[in-house]
């Protein structure tokens, strides 16, 4: 695995995201939120680890035989001992190696399909490729996951976050096989994803709608702008987030309003459903395009198929060369 700036480089990266819970409705019921959280140490640890393992003086002196290297070779802050980072000339992201997050458990397409290591899927979730990429993750990660698992609680946040890193692993794996991919990013694009298609699936209880949507879109529209950029793995963006959306529909519907209160009512007024059609409508159809979507996604992983044999576009999704800069050119 060729190591440099390239390979470092292939990351998640961050979601920026102001205070757009402000346009919902508070529920009557708040959870408290732990889970969110809890990932979040856990990924900062995760980081510790990496720089641990990565011990860039160690790994420098055994490159030039003496000292801590020389020129573009030096490691960054340096008084932090074994957990400096790598050259910036390396990781400009002030973070560990190439071969140190792949040695972890970094998304790379060869070790999956080849080597049978599907764990990798998982496993480069909870990887930052530099102390740059966690914080924008993680201040992302507190701002949209806290409120989310207070409104709909760590059980259902939990399988969000999850199966969005994961979905945005499989489309990250059938485009990117040329260089290593780390990052939560496809998890947090899929609690936005989750975001939208609450809204729309409670549509009718919400009063600024038309403002939340607009919010919505125009907060993944821009991060999703930001992807484009070289370097950096727009497809599990869009894996991420379109899990999300599909596990938003099935797992974040709130009963109609007439339900909630149905014990209040005359007793000669009945609703006769929790739920309203459509919502039952979307539920089935997101269930049915989950299962295709995964199902198909792996199939064609471990069959070893390139995406862009299928796509000869798709490429663009993730980089458009300009005059300053060039992609990767993967066929």
């Amino acid at each position: 695995m060729p190591g440099g700036e390239e390979d470092v480089e292939k990351n998640r990266g961050g979601v920026g995201i102001g205070n757009q819970y402000a346009i919902y409705e508070e529920r009557d019921t708040q959870w408290t939120s732990w889970l969110i959280p809890f990932f979040i140490v856990t990924n900062v640890a995760m980081f510790v680890v990496e720089m641990y393992i990565n011990n860039c003086p160690k790994h420098i002196r055994d490159d030039f035989g003496f000292g801590d290297g020389s020129g573009d070779r030096k490691c960054v802050a340096r008084f932090l001992g074994r957990f400096s980072f790598q050259p910036s000339s390396e990781n400009p992201l002030f973070g560990p190696s190439a071969s140190t997050l792949e040695k972890l458990g970094a998304l790379e397409w060869k070790k999956v399909v080849d080597q049978h290591q599907a764990w990798r899927l998982i496993s480069c979730v909870w990887l930052h490729a530099g102390i740059i990429h966690l914080i924008a993750n993680m201040l992302s990660l507190a701002v949209i996951g806290i409120r989310l698992e207070q409104q709909c609680g760590f059980v259902r946040v939990g399988i969000i976050y999850l199966l969005s890193g994961f979905g945005g692993s499989i489309l990250s794996s059938l485009f990117i096989q040329k260089s290593i991919s780390v990052g939560a990013s496809g998890a947090l694009f899929g609690l936005l994803g989750a975001m939208l298609a609450e809204l729309i699936t409670n549509w009718t209880i919400y009063t600024n709608k038309v403002a939340a949507l607009v919010t919505i879109l125009v907060i993944v529209l821009i991060n999703l702008a930001v992807g484009i950029l070289p370097h950096v793995d727009n497809f599990a963006h869009i894996g991420g987030f379109l899990t999300g959306v599909l596990l938003g529909f099935i797992l974040l519907p709130r009963p109609q309003l007439g339900w909630i209160d149905r014990r209040h009512r005359p007793v000669d007024v009945h609703v006769k459903s929790k739920y309203k059609a459509y919502q039952y409508v979307l539920w089935l159809l997101s269930l049915i395009l989950l299962v295709v979507w995964l199902t198909v996604g792996l199939v064609m992983l471990f069959r070893g198929e390139n995406g862009y044999r299928h796509c000869h576009w798709c490429r663009y999704l993730s980089c458009v060369p300009t005059s300053k800069w060039k992609c990767d050119g993967e066929t």
